[in-house]
């Protein structure tokens, strides 16, 4: 049994997969699909999704049920909560952050100065980089002083593009962003 992560699937958005090089969004949705399952094998390995399943649709849900895993969602701000019972038919838990081995799961990057208090924060949201940048830190909270290289290397961004939509361990995260 292996524990995986990975957030901002995006199932049935034509903008999105038109954003990450796709044609149409049914070959972006089965390619996560096939880059998915090449790792994630059993039924006893253990997904949290960081957020944003769709685009604000409840449509896609039925498509998790192609995924293998059992599989745990974090609210990204594109998932909306009046379509929580509808997601609850394809995922065991539904949460809004989850304080995991000492890791804090969020969609949205926490505050650095909170971010201090966790080994980790993986996090999804920012689809055009790879790890949260001290530009984007420094614009996003308008806080010079709450932030190091240190604190920095906290953020292991999730984003399924990112990670070619293949679901990845604590200790790969670790590896891709070191």
């Amino acid at each position: 049994m292996n524990t995986y992560f990975i957030g901002c699937l995006h199932l049935q958005h034509e903008a999105i997969a038109k954003h990450r090089g796709f044609q149409e969004s049914v070959y972006h949705d089965e390619y996560l699909i096939k880059q998915w399952n090449s790792v994630v094998k059993s039924k006893k390995d253990i997904v949290y999704i960081l957020g944003d399943i769709s685009m604000e649709k409840k449509t896609p849900y039925p498509t998790l049920n192609l995924l293998n895993g059992t599989k745990h969602v974090i609210l990204g701000n594109h998932d909306r909560r009046q379509d929580v019972p509808e997601l609850l038919k394809y995922v065991e838990t539904v949460g809004g952050s989850v304080d995991w081995r000492g890791c804090m799961l969020t969609h949205i990057p926490i505050h650095p100065n909170e971010v201090q208090f966790y080994r980790y924060n993986l996090h999804a949201h920012i689809h055009h980089v790879n790890k949260l940048e001290e530009v984007i830190v420094k614009n996003s909270y308008n806080d010079e002083h709450s932030f190091s290289s240190e604190t920095l290397k906290k953020y292991l961004n999730v984003d399924a593009h990112l990670l070619d939509y293949k679901p990845k361990t604590v200790e790969e995260l670790i590896e891709m962003y070191e």
